[in-house]
C-alpha cells in the first residue's frame, strides 16, 4: 500500500456510513489513513422537504468530522428514486468518485432489501473491476446495514455471511456517539437503528471473531503482493 493508505466507503444514504462502517473508519483514521465518505442518494425533494436535506447533510458532516473523516462527499440524487437515473450515469457518478479516491480499501453496501442499496452495489462492482483504477483496490468487502441487511427473504435472496470483522473495541464508543449525531434517524430501542441495538450487533460480531467490539463484512475482491501482507 501506500504510505497513506485510503479507505473510500460509499454510502447509499446519510448514516449508513455509521451504522456499518463507523468503527473501522475511526481505526483507520486514528491509525493514519485517509478516510473518503461518498454519499450517493440525498433527503431531498420529492419525497423529502429542502430542509430535510440540509439537516441530515449537516448531521453527516458532524458525525464524519467525529469520525476523522477527510473528505465527504455529497451527490444530489432523491433517495428512493435511484433506479429513475439511466444505468450508465449512474455508474458513472460511483465510478468518478472511486476514480478520484483511488482507495486501496473500498467498503460498499450490501446487496439488501433497500433498492438503492442494490444499485449502489451494483454501480460499486462496475466501478472496483481490477481494471483501470480498480487494479489498486487492494481489498473491496460489503458492509451491513443494520435492518435492512437482515430483512432479505431467507434463501431466496442472498443473505449476509461476514468472513472479515475488523475489531472496533478501542473505537466503539466514537460509533454510538457518530450515530447520535443523526437525530433525525436514531431511533429508540428496540427497533433496529437505536443505540442499543448498534452497540448489540458490535458485540455479537465481536464474540464472532474473538474481539471485544467488531463491525462485520464480506470480502468480494482481495488482491495482495507478498510485501503488502506487512503492512496490514
Amino acid at each position: 500500500m501506500r504510505d497513506t493508505p485510503r479507505l473510500l466507503v460509499i454510502a447509499p444514504h446519510p448514516d449508513d456510513e455509521v451504522l456499518g462502517t463507523a468503527g473501522t473508519i475511526a481505526r483507520f483514521s486514528k491509525q493514519g489513513g485517509d478516510v473518503t465518505v461518498g454519499t450517493i442518494a440525498a433527503h431531498m425533494p420529492p419525497l423529502y422537504t429542502k430542509e430535510v436535506h440540509e439537516r441530515t447533510v449537516a448531521e453527516a458532516k458532524q458525525a464524519q468530522r467525529l469520525l476523522g473523516v477527510k473528505e465527504s462527499v455529497f451527490l444530489d440524487n432523491p433517495a428512493v428514486l435511484l433506479d429513475k437515473i439511466g444505468l450508465p450515469e449512474f455508474n458513472g457518478m460511483v465510478f468518478n468518485i472511486v476514480k478520484r479516491v483511488s482507495p486501496d480499501i473500498l467498503l460498499i453496501p450490501y446487496v439488501d432489501r433497500h433498492v438503492d442499496h442494490r444499485l449502489v452495489f451494483e454501480a460499486c462492482m462496475v466501478a472496483s473491476r481490477p481494471v483501470d483504477v480498480g487494479l489498486n483496490i487492494k481489498i473491496c468487502a460489503a458492509y451491513e446495514t443494520i435492518s435492512e441487511t437482515h430483512w432479505n427473504a431467507p434463501h431466496l435472496e442472498p443473505n449476509f455471511t461476514p468472513n472479515w470483522c475488523v475489531d472496533i473495541s478501542e473505537y466503539i464508543d466514537q460509533k454510538l456517539e457518530a450515530m447520535k449525531c443523526y437525530q433525525s434517524q436514531l431511533q429508540t430501542f428496540p427497533q433496529s437503528r437505536s443505540v442499543e441495538a448498534l452497540k448489540a450487533l458490535a458485540l455479537f460480531r465481536g464474540s464472532q471473531a474473538g474481539m471485544g467490539y467488531a463491525e462485520a463484512y464480506h470480502i468480494l475482491r482481495m488482491s495482495f503482493a507478498p510485501d503488502d501482507m506487512f503492512n496490514l
